[in-house]
């Protein structure tokens, strides 16, 4: 099947807005199967939005568009879809009395700008919108069927779900089952990883691809064709034993999604103390539901007062080595581990730039510790000369992915690649 997608609006194609629906939509038709072929952004402008689905017209089998189907002026979707078909609008009489029917539970009046989005290109198919006002449709124009959705996450979500995906199903062969394996990988450059990664023989029908998205590089294999299983096992163990360390997380979005879902699996406790980082690796890990089943404390001490009155650091050990170095974040990590009465306890400070370094700490130089029953593992790592938030955001990263690997058993200080280790410190129980 030859799938592709138009979404539609001034304010995605200017970048108010970000198009996550795109991403969402191809990310659910892949795991079902069918490979979106294109995607095309448009504007509020009736020829543009004429000529973008003419474009599709016998190329595509399937058109989603999403958004301009409103009740301002400029939602114009279906009008457009009129033009390009040599129809015009009618009245959907089963639409207006369920979107009147909405109104009237809500208590609110129905205004008549509403009655436009029940008006369908002649000869349409409505498509049913459970939690929104405007219906959507279907309509076939030279071969090609065009789907059209409201522009409302909530709304296209429910409306992929339960229309767009059962009638694709119902209406085209999909031949093949199209497989996509995510391989997450930190600490790696893309060219780096590609090197790597090329000496390893892929089996037809895979191919392989790149994603850059700081913290992450991710590695794509994408399967195009049926594979054998030992031929695909094969390719995978490969690839893991190439990337070593760097792979951090398999089909994962994030590595903090990675440590919530073993923190919850093992049933342990964290505590988390930050200075540059400011408390971004407490919110990653708040960002998912259900993180109050471990995540007790997140910390964030910038000044070194904070460091001593809340988590105990020692004014010699400020005076001596200064804030950066190995023996405060030890010391904020077990002042965290043993305030809090956690499992488990990461710390992080650094200076992230861009003023603040010297010629022995410059600016991207960054001390981690892990304090555990065990005892205390700490590290300090140059994540390079890169912009403030960089750094803060590859701190998190590494933080994460000291408590991912002792939860793992493994040891928490990994290789990645660029970031170089400059010192470590390991202290038992």
């Amino acid at each position: 099947m030859r799938f592709e997608m138009i979404c539609t609006g001034e304010e995605v194609l200017s970048g108010q807005i970000t198009d996550t629906n795109a991403a969402w939509v191809a990310q659910l038709l892949m795991e079902n199967g069918i490979e979106m072929q294109r995607r095309t952004t448009v504007g509020d402008r009736m020829a543009d939005l004429v000529a973008a689905f003419a474009d599709c017209a016998e190329r595509a089998d399937v058109v989603l568009v999403n958004g301009g189907l409103g009740p301002t002026a400029d939602d114009l979707s279906a009008e457009a879809m009129a033009q390009l078909m040599g129809v015009s609008l009618e009245l959907n009489e089963a639409w207006l009395t369920t979107m009147s029917a909405m109104f009237a539970a809500r208590g609110r009046p129905m205004s008549d700008k509403n009655r436009k989005q029940a008006m369908l290109p002649q000869g349409a198919v409505m498509v049913d919108n459970p939690v929104g006002t405007a219906c959507g449709f279907r309509a076939c124009y030279k071969d090609t069927w065009y789907f059209f959705t409201p522009g409302v996450p909530s709304e296209l979500k429910r409306m992929v779900h339960e229309q767009l995906l059962p009638w694709l199903k119902q209406a085209f062969p999909i031949e093949a089952p199209v497989g996509l394996h995510r391989m997450l990988t930190i600490g790696q450059g893309e060219s780096n990883l590609a090197q790597l990664l090329e000496p390893i023989a892929l089996p037809e029908g895979v191919t392989l691809g790149f994603r850059a998205s700081l913290p992450y590089i991710e590695i794509k294999l994408l399967q195009r064709e049926p594979v054998a299983q030992d031929a695909w096992s094969n390719l995978l163990d490969a690839f893991r034993g190439v990337l070593g360390d760097a792979l951090v997380g398999e089909n994962l979005k994030s590595l903090p999604e990675a440590v919530h879902d073993l923190m919850r699996q093992q049933g342990k406790t964290l505590a988390t103390a930050e200075s540059c980082t400011g408390g971004m690796v407490a919110s990653q890990l708040v960002d998912l539901p259900g993180s109050s089943d471990y995540l007790l404390a997140g910390l964030v001490t910038y000044s070194n007062q904070a460091k001593q009155s809340l988590l105990g650091v020692k004014s010699q050990s400020l005076a001596k080595e200064g804030a950066v170095s190995l023996a405060t974040v030890i010391e904020m990590a077990q002042g965290a581990r043993q305030r809090m009465g956690s499992d488990l306890a990461v710390s992080i400070s650094g200076i992230a730039g861009p003023e603040g370094g010297s010629e022995d700490k410059p600016v991207g130089t960054v001390c981690f510790a892990l304090a555990s029953e065990s005892g205390c593992v700490a590290q300090t790592l140059f994540l390079g000369t890169r912009s403030r938030n960089a750094i803060r955001l590859l701190a998190a990263t590494v933080a994460h992915d000291m408590v991912r690997r002792a939860l793992l058993g493994q040891p928490p200080l990994a290789d990645y690649g660029y970031m170089k280790r400059t010192g470590t410190r390991l202290l038992k129980a």
